[in-house]
């Protein structure tokens, strides 16, 4: 029997007893599922995050101060640097030489009380000034309403865009929209309410009020605040040259000698990416592992029905090999079928696995259906292995079989 032949004598195998056979490939094919879904689900869960990041800004970085840690190093107390300025801020904004949005705001208080007609919220509202490109830096969407057009941004118009809970706390179930809310001694038109946050850390954006930057500069009043400034670039090719130019030209703004450290800090938001990157890489580690001891048990349960098939098959063994089969081919015949088994099992479990996996990941919040050919073929290659480590000391068996005394068993 040549190689082809004993592929197709597996497959006969197979049929014949197709009950077992069936069961046998469940048993693989669970395992498969386990370790596939899992994988799956992660890498879509994973896609959606840096997704998230993308728009977030994984094309992005931010400029601030840095803040001093409160900590002394050889009796002197950390560096305090000067706030970034708001002349300082729109320089940067008008001189940068890249393909890119630049965001500019601040905080203008953290304690603000919102009033509308007799209802008002706590005393807790932050009111943040910032340009239009604000909410594409900080990916905010905009639920109802717009956010600020160009020309009420140059004029530091009267109007607002106020979050979640300052919706719902002022105008409950009505529309928000073109009313008239007073903070900070203003009138300002809602325009615009930002999408719930809900368990952010703080409440996100939920307690937060958007006002024009300038508009923003008049409402702080004598109080100075510093400037954040956010680039988002419109592609990440030249990432690092972007921010060594952005880091030359705030250095140049900023008045930072020659020699001297810089006086602000360049974050990017892929930090928090890589985080959650590692994150799931631990997750895939673990699902790996659960997949693998999953596989141990089918290995265990497909070597006992080979075990079972070889002694069931004892006298047409003693027939095969008093016709001239070899142990070699013998050997082989068994492997053949055990590999064949765990390849039905590795198809039915990759399907259950591509299926259970990405309806998980959509229900945990995760992107849309992907196919982690990786993984696949990891599986095909897991089942081949599963069947040779299953297979073989069957095979050994039979190959070992005594031809006479083969062919005496009843």
């Amino acid at each position: 029997m040549n190689f082809n032949e004993n592929v197709k004598e597996g497959l006969r195998s197979v049929r014949a007893n197709m009950l077992r056979s069936v069961l046998t490939a469940l048993i693989i094919a669970i395992g498969i599922t386990s370790l596939v879904g899992i994988l799956t689900a992660i890498d879509s869960i994973q896609a959606s995050v840096n997704n998230s990041f993308a728009e977030l800004g994984a094309n992005a970085f931010d400029i601030e101060v840095p803040r001093p840690m409160g900590r002394r190093f050889d009796g002197r107390d950390d560096k305090t640097f000067p706030p970034i300025q708001y002349r300082q801020a729109v320089a940067y904004q008008d001189r940068l030489n890249l393909d890119a949005k630049v965001s500019v705001s601040a905080i203008v208080s953290v304690g603000a009380e919102i009033k509308y007609e007799s209802k008002q919220t706590n005393p807790n509202i932050s009111v943040i000034g910032a340009n239009e490109y604000y909410f594409v830096a900080k990916a905010i969407n905009v639920a109802k309403g717009r956010s600020f057009s160009p020309y009420e941004q140059k004029e530091g118009s009267h109007v607002v865009v106020i979050g979640y809970s300052v919706a719902d706390v002022l105008f409950g179930k009505s529309d928000p929209l073109n009313k008239v809310v007073n903070f900070r001694g203003g009138h300002y038109r809602v325009i615009g309410v930002m999408e719930e946050s809900g368990s952010a850390p703080g409440g996100g954006n939920d307690r937060t009020v958007i006002v024009p930057l300038e508009n923003g500069r008049l409402l702080a009043g004598q109080f100075v605040p510093t400037y954040n400034i956010s680039t988002v670039l419109s592609n990440t090719i030249d990432f690092q040259m972007a921010i060594g130019e952005a880091t030359v030209l705030m250095r140049s703004i900023r008045g930072d000698a020659l020699g001297m450290p810089d006086s602000f800090k360049i974050s990017r938001s892929e930090t928090l990416a890589d985080r959650l990157a590692s994150v799931t890489g631990y997750l895939k580690i673990g699902g790996g592992v659960i997949g693998f001891i999953t596989l141990l048990g089918a290995a265990i349960g497909l070597m006992n029905i080979m075990l079972v098939s070889v002694t069931e098959r004892t006298r047409e063994i003693g027939i095969r090999k008093a016709l001239g089969a070899t142990p070699f081919r013998i050997r082989q015949q068994f492997l053949i079928e055990a590999i064949v088994i765990c390849q039905i099992g590795g198809v039915a479990g990759v399907i259950f696995g591509l299926s259970i996996g990405n309806v998980v990941a959509v229900a945990l919040g995760g992107g849309a259906f992907i196919v982690p050919w990786v993984w696949i073929m990891l599986a095909f290659a897991v089942c081949v292995f599963v069947g040779v480590v299953a297979g073989y000391y069957p095979a050994y068996k039979a190959s070992r079989l005594d031809p006479i005394e083969s062919l005496r068993f009843e």
